[in-house]
């Protein structure tokens, strides 16, 4: 029985765990919205909510406690002077993250689900997913051929 055993184990060794986590709330932060397996995304949720809160906080310790999951000093810097100060999560005192399911992965069948910020949309994230120096303008490729 499992009685008071709490956390999913994702069939993961614990080292492997964290370090997936930790990626996958770096990934997180940088990009405001991430698409992962449902297990994964609501595991994330209380690593998400707990950065959040560190936010709010913002001391030096609270700041190193952030920086030992993001390892980025920019990332930091993002979580504490934009993420937390937000309006739509600086009024909420919980439940910081919203989970979306999506369907399923075409290889194994996987529940998807999209995880991001409340507040956050696909459109206001765009610029984030895709910067400008990714993008291939259509004037470019017409000079070349």
């Amino acid at each position: 029985m499992r009685h008071r055993k709490s956390g999913r184990k994702l069939n993961r060794t614990a080292a492997h765990r964290k370090a997936l986590f930790n990626n996958l709330s770096i990934a997180l932060v940088k990009y405001e919205m991430i698409q992962t397996t449902d297990a994964k995304a609501k595991e994330l949720r209380s690593l998400a909510d707990h950065l959040i809160t560190l936010g709010k906080r913002d001391t030096v310790h609270s700041r190193r406690q952030a920086f030992k999951v993001l390892k980025d000093r920019d990332l930091v810097g993002k979580l504490f002077d934009d993420l937390a100060k937000r309006d739509e999560l600086a009024t909420r005192s919980g439940g910081y993250t919203r989970i979306v399911k999506i369907g399923q992965r075409p290889g194994d069948n996987a529940p998807l689900s999209r995880i991001s910020w409340v507040g956050t949309t696909v459109e206001n994230t765009a610029a984030l997913r895709y910067p400008e120096h990714l993008l291939i303008d259509d004037e470019d490729e017409s000079e070349e051929g």
